[in-house]
């Protein structure tokens, strides 16, 4: 069983009951789901999802294995055609913005003898761009422009496999990043990192939501390093999706229902919330080798 608290962030904690004034949701949602059944194979992974992110909100993706928090990520991408209700993503159906979209897979592994540079990984995110290739002046400067925002442009010149796992992190985010998103998916970046590196990311990615008002989609498996930094959560479990405030959906009962265990979540002095009791995600994760 997990019992994990958040992390040092580079900015004061969000109390349980303190708003931080989200974007208006006035605008056209960057994702809307609307009684949306997913299935695969014939089963219903899940059904009567409702979900609404505003433009340049900080939303994560959560959930036990199997629930079908990848399963979103592929009907959001246009991979996969909901079995009823309805789709949207920047205002479109699924699959029609996909150049106003970075994606950032499941993490990849880069092993030591790995030749290509960090920038030419960054620069391989730029439309028509090649490893190899001269880019225009004004792709070269976006590639340091991303490089500088991710806090990478001293080691981007190194060979990726000589980097650290949070350093190539940063580089992989910097790709999404790079031609210039107004939605940002990322599939498990926290996954292999360690506390203070899922830290450092998670707060990153706030900075760049906030600073570049780009909309950000996290999926992850552990609540706790990400609590303080969201304004929305999407929680999967027993075929459906509660969605909301983090202070909303994250509840012993509600968490207790959709893992069909007992979960506790407790407030500490300083208003963060921990939560305690979730089940350890097993060595493979169902939801990315069954894509459900």
């Amino acid at each position: 069983m997990s019992s994990l608290s958040a992390t040092r962030r580079t900015r004061p904690p969000t109390t349980a009951g303190e708003s931080r004034q989200p974007p208006s949701r006035s605008a056209v949602p960057a994702v809307r789901l609307d009684g949306a059944e997913a299935r695969i194979g014939g089963r219903v992974v899940w059904s009567e999802v409702s979900i609404d992110i505003a433009p340049g909100e900080f939303a994560a993706i959560l959930g036990p294995n199997g629930s079908g928090k990848t399963t979103l990520l592929r009907v959001l991408l246009g991979e996969l055609a909901l079995a009823r209700g309805t789709a949207s993503v920047l205002g479109r159906p699924p699959g029609a913005e996909k150049s106003q979209i970075g994606y950032l897979p499941q993490r990849r592994h880069f092993d030591g003898g790995t030749p290509i540079r960090g920038i030419d990984l960054v620069r391989l995110g730029l439309d028509g761009a090649r490893w190899g290739l001269p880019l225009r002046r004004s792709g070269a400067e976006r590639v340091d422009e991303v490089l500088e925002l991710v806090g990478a442009g001293r080691y981007a010149a190194r060979p990726i496999g000589a980097l650290s796992g949070g350093e190539q992190q940063r580089l992989l985010i910097a790709q999404a990043l790079v031609s210039q998103p107004r939605l940002l998916i990322l599939d498990e970046p926290l996954d292999s990192l360690d506390l203070p590196n899922q830290s450092a990311v998670t707060a990153l990615l706030e900075r760049i939501c906030r600073e570049q008002q780009v909309t950000v989609l996290l999926v992850a498996h552990d609540v706790n390093p990400l609590l303080s930094y969201l304004d929305r959560v999407v929680y999967f479990g027993a075929g459906q999706a509660v969605v909301g405030a983090p202070a909303q959906v994250i509840t012993a009962e509600t968490l207790s229902r959709l893992y069909g265990v007992p979960v506790e979540v407790l407030q500490t002095a300083d208003g963060r919330l921990v939560v305690v009791g979730l089940p350890e995600a097993p060595a493979h994760h169902t939801d990315r080798h069954a894509h459900h």
